[in-house]
């Protein structure tokens, strides 16, 4: 039984036909039945994740403040991407460890699941010697206080590229 705090993934489909067990030509993969139209998720965040002023995905681009080599190329890096990606919306190039980060960093917002796809992938070849922490902006339910879902967010939720920072994660537990 699935873990209750989890909804299923496939509310929704509990009267969908069965899968194929048919194997596609590559002999690994399975082959899937069409879809009668794309998944929403391409044209737009899916709920609960924040379409509006935060975007949907916040990534932190991590950098080691006392290493040269590391702090040239974060800054290149920066300058890069406000010229490639200005769409995007690119916070301070940090010199040291702020809120729960502990290195240096800058912050960029997605708002799109087109940026998202164009942005990580992108990242994923020129991101060089840094790490980056790419979470979601989750909007918290009635009830729900933001300071633990934004821990969740940057925890349970968090995709990492490259080393992972441990995180001071004790700060969202003070607001």
């Amino acid at each position: 039984m699935a873990d209750s705090k989890y909804p299923s993934p496939l509310a929704g489909y509990e009267d969908a036909p069965p899968l194929s067990n048919e194997k596609a030509a590559d002999g690994k993969s399975y082959v899937n039945a069409p879809a009668e139209k794309l998944s929403e998720a391409y044209e737009k965040f899916i709920d609960p994740l924040d379409r509006g002023r935060q975007g949907g995905f916040d990534v932190h681009i991590y950098y080691l403040q006392t290493n040269a080599e590391q702090s040239k190329y974060a800054s290149e890096l920066w300058q890069r991407i406000r010229r490639e990606f200005p769409e995007l919306r690119i916070y301070t190039l940090w010199d040291k460890p702020i809120g729960p980060h502990p290195v240096a960093m800058f912050e960029v917002n997605i708002f799109t699941p087109a940026q998202f796809g164009a942005f990580i992938s992108w990242l994923a070849i020129w991101r060089g010697p840094l790490s980056a922490l790419i979470h979601p902006n989750v909007v918290p339910k009635d009830g729900e206080r933001p300071s633990q879902v934004g821990k969740k967010d940057h925890s349970e939720r968090a995709i990492w590229m490259g080393e992972k920072y441990p995180l001071d994660l004790t700060l969202f537990d003070r607001f």
